[in-house]
Order: structure tokens, then C-alpha cells, then sequence
């Protein structure tokens, strides 16, 4: 069982992405921006983060980068969760630091499937 730390603006998704990992045996905290997805990681130390892009203030991609950049955060793996689908916004995210780039929305298995890749 993980502590999996969501960064989303969108309660629907924050809402669907918990029922998945809490049905799989997870634990999940969030946070509705990067700002204090940043600061949540640096508190909590979640086992993983899963970071959406679109947010208000610091985005997704700026939150990833702190946190893979950061002594005390640089461990945890990111994984890009968002609706941007451009092989450009790929490419970025995954030169920001993170560990793997899904699109919503979100399936199941694929989920679990990076999750369980990422070591968790």
C-alpha cells in the first residue's frame, strides 16, 4: 500500500482518481494547485505524486520540476496525469523530471499498471 499524493484544481478528478487507488489497496492525500502540492510533498512524503498540469499559479509542470529538482523530494517519482495530450507536453513533462505521462481520462489498469511500474 502506497501514500499517493494527487495535485489536481478538479474535484471530479481528484474524487475518481482516489476511488481507484483507494479500491487498489492505496492511500491518498491531495492538493488543488502546485503550490501546495509542493509543500504537501515536502511535509507528507508521499510514496508518489500524481501531478495535473492545467492548474491556477504554479502548474504541473513547474511543480514537477521543483519537486524532482529538490533534495528533500527528488526520490518521490511524478507521474503526469492531465488532458494535454500533445507529444510536445509528453516530451516536457518527462524532461521536467517525471517518471511517466498518462492522459484523461484515466483507465483503471493503465493507473495501476504505472503505478506498479514505478515501484509501488
Amino acid at each position: 500500500m502506497a501514500k499517493v499524493l494527487i495535485v489536481d484544481d478538479s474535484p471530479t478528478e481528484t474524487y475518481k482518481l482516489t476511488t481507484i487507488l483507494e479500491k487498489n489497496g492505496h492511500s491518498v492525500i491531495s492538493a488543488v494547485n502546485g503550490e501546495e502540492g509542493v509543500l504537501t510533498a515536502k511535509k507528507e512524503q508521499p510514496d508518489i505524486v500524481l501531478m495535473d498540469i492545467v492548474m491556477p499559479g504554479l502548474n504541473g509542470f513547474q511543480a514537477t520540476r521543483q519537486l524532482s529538482k529538490a533534495k528533500e523530494t527528488q526520490h518521490i517519482p511524478v507521474i503526469i496525469v492531465t488532458t494535454k495530450d500533445q507529444e510536445t507536453d509528453r516530451v516536457w513533462g518527462m524532461r521536467q523530471g517525471a517518471k511517466a505521462y498518462l492522459t484523461k481520462p484515466i483507465d483503471e489498469k493503465n493507473l495501476i499498471q504505472t503505478l506498479d511500474s514505478a515501484g509501488i
